[in-house]
């Protein structure tokens, strides 16, 4: 039996580590709302809001490591669910979301929580 090697991939990183391939250009992708976005944000981050994720997959890189971001780390958990199932497999979740990020503080545009 083979191991489910998207579960592996899928994993929740730390604050730490995300910024680590925050400075190494890692694709990372937003999945809040346009109204979140707007109060602050990851520089060089995409948004796509969660609800729109699934009819806009073309607009993503597939040969790509791809953070899935949100406010707390729950809306990504689906996000990083919906880019498996579209066959992406270099993904993974900001743990703790954007609250983790900055209480930890890593940099943000706009006004940060």
């Amino acid at each position: 039996m083979l191991l489910n090697s998207k579960n592996a991939l899928s994993a929740e990183i730390s604050p730490s580590k995300a910024y680590t391939k925050y400075e190494q250009g890692v694709y990372f992708l937003d999945v809040r709302s346009q109204e979140e976005w707007d109060q602050y944000h990851i520089a060089g981050s995409t948004l796509i809001p969660l609800d729109e994720l699934q009819d806009r997959l073309g607009e993503l890189p597939k040969n790509q490591e791809i953070v899935v971001v949100c406010r707390s780390g729950h809306r990504s958990q689906s996000g990083v669910t919906i880019l498996q199932q579209a066959g992406f497999t270099r993904v993974s979740c900001l743990s703790g979301g954007l609250l983790a990020w900055t209480a930890a503080g890593y940099p943000v545009e706009g006004d940060s929580p």
